[in-house]
């Protein structure tokens, strides 16, 4: 199909769309309300459900017990929206069903504000919600990838019976791009074995979330387990730009990958050998690939619209075998490419130091200013 100027919200509803969204469930909040406005018009047209809940509390709920029918269903909101959510989402991947969820993350805590913003890294990526789970979260840098992960998140959500979840921040969001969606796909209903769809003349099907023997619920667990290490083991998305031949490498996932893409061009014209590492999925995170890019370079650069959440999981990674430095913008503040040009500039003329604290080091320069 041709490549058409799309808005990101815009973007990843009509790609649900595309590829069967029977029902979605959602409030407004600014800066996802766009993927609501879309599906409020879109769905029923196409004879489908929208439903506007009271609340993020209710919508979530609301994806629950459609999920449990077998539907492909979705909701999306925003960061404090999210936080609303995490009591149903934790009985969701209790009950072990797929469903899709989209944060267009802000900046927090709080209230915070409408800007653009990656807070909600370990909201989304350890869990969030109470007891031993984690959802499989993609993080696009484009609105090209968002409506490529969009499809991706239904099919792997199906896959493994679990939460897929996008985060992009607020700018991917709003902003407008050319971007090709996909045809439009009739709705195939999947005759699941787990699913409640009132079928008669078979055996009585009951989900929940419910082990009241702690055997039981410890079985549960390790089912999870099981299926999270098959994720581990066959999902991990990551791309690699300029690393071949690179003495260092910027860390960066979304729109803070996306912008020290520029910073990292920029470098490179001025002979700096440097690279970009840009996780996909950043659950599960690259940790073997990113180790093994660690042993061959002198130092990483993690960049984040953050005060370091993703950071921590590029130390795990590393594991001590190169120096690890960091540059964030929390707050809701976006980076220019020339900041992060200034830090890689900064990283390649230093002497790094194993025994140093990224953060703290970052949290000096950035309050000295």
């Amino acid at each position: 199909m041709p490549r058409e100027l799309l808005k990101g919200n815009e973007a990843i509803a009509e790609a649900a769309i595309r590829v069967g969204l029977e029902a979605y469930f959602g409030y407004p909040i600014t800066p996802q309300t766009e993927i609501l406005e879309h599906l409020s018009r879109r769905l029923p047209e196409l004879g489908r459900a929208f439903v506007q809940a009271e609340s993020e509390v209710a919508a979530i709920n609301m994806v629950y017990g459609a999920a449990c029918t077998g539907a492909r269903v979705m909701s999306s909101s925003s960061s404090p929206g999210v936080s609303l959510m995490m009591e149903g989402i934790s009985y969701i991947a209790g009950t072990e069903i797929p469903v899709v969820l989209v944060n267009i993350m802000r900046g927090g805590p709080g209230l915070g504000n409408i800007a653009p913003a990656q807070g909600d890294y370990f909201q989304a990526v350890y869990g969030g919600g109470h007891g031993d789970y984690k959802p499989i979260v993609l993080a696009p840098s484009t609105v090209q990838e968002a409506i490529d992960m969009t499809v991706m998140s239904f099919d792997l959500a199906e896959k493994y019976r679990t939460i897929c979840m996008i985060i992009a921040d607020g700018s991917i969001g709003q902003l407008m791009e050319p971007a090709e969606l996909p045809e439009m796909r009739p709705i195939q209903r999947q005759n699941w074995d787990w699913a409640v769809n009132g079928t008669g003349g078979r055996q009585r099907r009951i989900l929940s979330s419910i082990y009241i023997e702690p055997k039981d619920e410890e079985i549960a667990n390790l089912r999870m387990l099981k299926r999270w290490q098959e994720i581990q083991k066959n999902e991990i998305r990551f791309k690699e730009y300029y690393t071949d031949n690179a003495d260092f490498v910027v860390v960066g996932f979304g729109s803070a990958g996306r912008i020290a893409l520029s910073a990292v061009r920029a470098a490179r014209h001025q002979g700096i050998k440097v690279g970009l590492f840009r996780p996909i999925t950043v659950s599960p995170f690259p940790f073997a690939q990113l180790e093994e890019l660690s042993k061959r370079v002198q130092g990483l650069l993690v960049v984040e619209m953050n005060m370091g959440q993703m950071l921590q999981d590029v130390q795990l990674a590393v594991k001590g075998n190169t120096p690890v430095e960091f540059y964030g913008r929390p707050g809701g503040v976006v980076p220019f490419p020339d900041e992060i040009l200034h830090e890689i500039q900064r990283v390649a003329t230093s002497k790094l130091s194993l025994d140093a604290d990224p953060r703290m080091s970052w949290l000096d320069r950035a309050t000295a200013k």
